[in-house]
């Protein structure tokens, strides 16, 4: 039988858990209802259209897609067939190895995508970039960075689409 205590958490320790919860709950939820309103879309729905943009000819595997976009494939596939419905991007066998689907942002998506961003991108900066002091965004960052590799040490953080 095993008695040994957990290390619970001291008062400060979980007064920084909870805070981390806090951002981590509200964050995301902030960010999906901004880009609801103003777009129509959710905040994973953005994060396939910019991680398409982002790539050379605007096509990713649906795998390297997933990834990016921190989603199971079975996921980004609904969202795929949701995004394809509305003309943003397409799907095709992958000519190189026909395992593989590719995944490609239309013009409609590209439009989509770069009429979203700067709202995106202002809603970014008002409740993460600017509160913070640049001393405090780069520990941000690599405190991010840390708990990333805390969680998965093959992965980097942030990923950027393949190239």
């Amino acid at each position: 039988m095993d008695t040994d205590e957990p290390r619970w958490l001291d008062d400060d320790e979980q007064q920084t858990w909870l805070a981390m919860v806090a951002m981590l709950v509200g964050l995301p939820a902030a960010l999906d209802a901004q880009l609801q309103r103003d777009a129509g879309i959710s905040h994973f729905e953005y994060q396939v259209l910019a991680g398409l943009s982002m790539s050379p000819e605007h096509t990713l595997r649906m795998s390297d897609l997933a990834e990016f976009a921190e989603a199971s494939l079975s996921r980004l596939s609904h969202t795929a067939k949701r995004l394809e419905n509305k003309g943003w991007l397409t799907r095709s066998p992958d000519p190189a190895d026909g395992r593989f689907t590719l995944a490609t942002l239309t013009d409609a998506g590209w439009d989509k995508v770069t009429a979203t961003a700067p709202g995106h991108v202002e809603e970014v900066r008002r409740l993460l970039i600017d509160p913070l002091t640049k001393a405090q965004s780069k520990q941000l960052r690599e405190i991010s960075r840390r708990v990333t590799d805390a969680i998965d040490p093959h992965r980097t953080c942030p990923r950027m689409p393949a190239t």
